[in-house]
């Protein structure tokens, strides 16, 4: 960025900054209501088998092949930022399928857990739950996660520096970071940020579309249902109770829009799954925390309201810089 432009830069977003009077809320992170029908997805443990006869899980090869053109490019050369001593580069390891990545949006976790006298290998397709009041996108301190009316919870590339706030709040740790890639480079590559954010956007693209999610179209058991949200909720209400199972995401994290359907009780599969966790390399996979574990939603704690009014003045400051880089991004002015 040459002098010239970087002096416009932070006159616009100063400019910025006082238009929007630098307020932090969850309706700043919000697309606007419609009369979009809103969407959900059932995950049925009773139905998946890991996909033993392919050399990976359908649902995670389709998922990796459809966002490949979206996977990050980052620079050769990636410096670490204050105050951190270390970075997080996944370009070299873009093979892993067995944890959530930069490169790798969802995967299927294999768990032994005993109940009743019985042991079941369960196969567990995770990626983000996609909250009904995501802490994620209510406390991002660059407003650049977003709730959409037909409620999947996506990330702008474009504007994300990478602070893993949004992983921070996750009950369940989901968002990935790639660093040296992303807006920080161009503005504090030194000072804040640290790359860009990825997860699931349940694959937005194509619900806007009327399609369904490639992993949900590439399922050879049918293990994923795909539909109208309180359908969903229905389907997985009535399978429950048919199977003599359990659910998961109805009200976990103050409810989300997917549906975990399970013939063992989830406080099993969650103990299985820290058992795990303890053998395993940072950073860890996801358990299922919830239930009698205990699942707070940050944006309606203490501690969260609290949080979110310490980081406001950052988070608005943040936005205007981001609204003023997409300006002249778009409108003219040298940003490189």
């Amino acid at each position: 960025m040459s002098d010239f432009s970087r002096r416009e830069f932070l006159k616009r977003s100063v400019a910025s900054g006082v238009a929007g009077g630098l307020v932090l809320t969850g309706m700043n992170r919000r697309a606007e209501a419609s009369a979009v029908t809103e969407v959900g997805t059932v995950i049925d443990l009773t139905l998946c088998d890991g996909c033993a006869s392919l050399p990976l899980p359908a649902c995670v090869s389709e998922c990796r092949d459809k966002n490949k053109a979206r996977f990050p490019e980052p620079i050769e050369d990636i410096g670490n930022y204050w105050p951190q001593k270390k970075k997080e580069d996944w370009s070299k390891k873009r093979g892993l399928t067995d944890r959530l990545t930069p490169y790798n949006w969802t995967f299927v976790q294999k768990v032994q857990v005993e109940h009743d006298g019985r042991d079941h290998t369960l196969y567990l397709q995770r990626r983000c739950m996609h909250c009904d009041n995501p802490p994620c996108a209510d406390l991002c301190p660059f407003s650049v996660l977003h709730k959409m009316p037909e409620g999947p919870v996506i990330i702008d590339h474009d504007l994300c520096f990478g602070g893993a706030k949004c992983r921070a709040v996750c009950p369940w740790g989901i968002p990935a970071r790639q660093a040296g890639v992303g807006l920080y480079l161009k503005i504090v590559p030194t000072l804040a940020g640290g790359g860009v954010m990825y997860k699931c956007d349940l694959c937005y693209d194509r619900v806007k579309a009327g399609k369904i999610p490639a992993c949900v179209e590439a399922c050879p058991r049918n293990a994923i249902a795909f539909g109208k949200k309180e359908e969903m909720r229905a389907l997985a209400r009535e399978r429950v109770k048919k199977i003599g199972g359990y659910l998961y995401g109805e009200h976990e994290n103050g409810g989300t829009s997917t549906f975990y359907v399970s013939p063992v009780p989830f406080e099993k599969i969650h103990a299985a799954l820290l058992k795990e966790k303890a053998n395993q390399a940072k950073p860890g996979l996801p358990g299922f925390p919830g239930m009698s574990v205990g699942v707070e939603n940050m944006t309606e704690s203490a501690n969260g309201i609290a949080w979110t009014m310490a980081i406001a003045p950052v988070a608005g400051i943040a936005a205007a810089v981001g609204a003023a880089y997409k300006t002249m991004k778009g409108g003219g002015g040298d940003v490189e």
